[in-house]
């Protein structure tokens, strides 16, 4: 299975392509780590955003999207553009949308700790957070 994990920050989204078959893990590359919502009010610029990630998918034939869970109220709730760019994810109808919590992932990854320093990864160090929310969904899986 394929998935393009994603952490959204404000109006953009960092996300991280794995894949697990047979058993192992593999990172593919990918063109882009990153995309940005700019002017959301603007549905021309919504519709580019769900272009381009409706092109992601069939080109790198992700199955799945996998977001990480951001507290809707609070101190640390996510930002309203944020969750337009979730809802333009999960309306997404070629591929799955799962959102994992961050509790989920800490037990999760209790049972099944990362095998390699995400150094060794070859992956940008703001793509992390993306990285360990897709291997603890593949790892539960």
């Amino acid at each position: 299975m394929r998935v393009c994990a994603v952490e959204i920050k404000s109006n953009e989204m960092i996300f991280c392509l794995l894949e697990k078959k047979d058993g192992l893990f593999q990172i593919p590359d990918c063109r882009q780590h990153r995309l940005q919502l700019s002017k959301d009010q603007d549905a021309e610029n919504l519709h580019k955003l769900q272009f381009t990630l409706k092109k992601l998918v069939e080109d790198y034939k992700i199955d799945a999207f996998v977001i990480k869970e951001r507290m809707q109220r609070g101190k640390f709730a996510g930002s309203a553009v944020g969750f337009k760019i979730e809802a333009l994810i999960q309306l997404i109808d070629t591929a799955d949308t799962f959102i994992l919590s961050s509790s989920e992932q800490k037990e999760i990854l209790k049972r099944n700790p990362i095998p390699v320093d995400f150094v060794d990864t070859g992956l940008k160090k703001y793509q992390e957070p993306a990285f360990v929310t897709g291997f603890s969904f593949l790892s539960k899986r």
